[in-house]
């Protein structure tokens, strides 16, 4: 147990399963599915998890306002504006792009959910923020910042959190998985994975797909990661250091940029949705299992092992794209 402010805002454990029928297809090592696509807030999908430590956090400064940013189909500002709404907070969402026409996918839910909308043209990880919060500061309010998709070291103890509870599905089920492979695009999700690999001593490679080029605050994302892990192992007063080479991060999958649905993302979602009825969004999970696809097809795992996919949601994302893919 993370001991750390948190508001319980999912339903956890989240499902984990054989992927029978695309391990069959794809005659390669046993696939296995993590759903938390399942979590349950608003579609669900991984932030759920980061927002529980954030918004527990912010509660006990007595903040009144949300504030974060992403692009117009943010799953995580989707997630942050459920949340909000759930604790009765007001929320603020800071967006890339122009005000559309046309609501569709999230960003219909971030409005369903009363959130503020702000547009901010090219500007997609929060430039803003600091502009709008000294808006709010000025109207009386108490705003709370969570950084581009929920990763700071707050954040990630929810997924640092999540390596538990995969240990014990993982007793109960007999299972030993040799590698778990995921969206990385924020850096969060798997600087938790890190830090809980280490922390919960799972021998398992921990393996993520590349989904953004861009940097965070100056850095390269495995810099970032990187820095990351290790402030969040300092704030669980842990004694490890992670270095580069304790990083995989796999960045040939970027296919033709980040929310771009080419023809490797295509057929990860028809295989996955034909072979298991299981739904992948357009922008991180199918990039992530085109990348495994691939590798499986490229023989880079043994017959006997067992690779986890952690399905991080994302599909109301689904949606907007409904022409590409049909």
């Amino acid at each position: 147990m993370i001991p750390f402010n948190s508001i319980l805002l999912g339903f956890y454990p989240t499902p984990l399963t054989m992927l029978t029928s695309l391990t069959r297809h794809l005659a390669g090592p046993e696939i296995y599915i993590k759903r938390d696509d399942l979590t349950g807030l608003a579609f669900g999908g991984n932030k759920t998890r980061k927002l529980e430590f954030l918004l527990g956090d912010a509660k006990s400064k007595n903040c009144d306002t949300i504030i974060t940013a992403g692009a117009q189909q943010s799953n995580h500002c989707r997630q942050t504006a459920a949340a909000s709404a759930l604790l009765g907070m007001e929320c603020h969402l800071v967006l890339g792009g122009e005000e559309p026409s046309d609501f569709n996918g999230n960003l219909l839910l971030d409005k369903l959910f009363g959130a503020h909308l702000h547009y901010c043209g090219n500007l997609r990880k929060g430039e803003k923020i600091p502009e709008i919060v000294e808006q709010l500061k000025s109207n009386g309010k108490t705003p709370y910042i969570i950084p581009y998709g929920g990763s700071n070291s707050i954040g990630t103890l929810g997924f640092v959190g999540a390596v538990e509870e995969l240990k014990i599905q993982m007793k109960d089920k007999s299972l030993q998985f040799s590698h778990i492979i995921f969206a990385s695009s924020s850096g969060g999700t798997h600087a938790g994975l890190m830090v809980g690999k280490a922390l919960y001593n799972i021998d398992t490679e921990i393996l993520g797909i590349g989904i953004d080029k861009d940097e965070i605050e100056g850095m390269t994302l495995e810099k970032f990661i990187v820095k990351l892990a290790n402030t969040t192992a300092r704030k669980l007063n842990l004694e490890m250091k992670f270095h580069k080479n304790d990083i995989y991060l796999n960045n040939n999958y970027l296919g033709e940029g980040y929310g771009i649905v080419g023809e490797a993302e295509k057929e990860a979602i028809d295989l996955l949705a034909r072979s298991e009825g299981i739904l992948l969004d357009p922008v991180y999970t199918a990039k992530a299992m085109a990348g495994l696809i691939d590798l499986i097809r490229k023989q880079q795992f043994d017959k006997k092992d067992k690779v986890l996919f952690w399905h991080t949601g994302g599909t109301p994302a689904l949606f907007p794209c409904a022409s590409k893919l049909v």
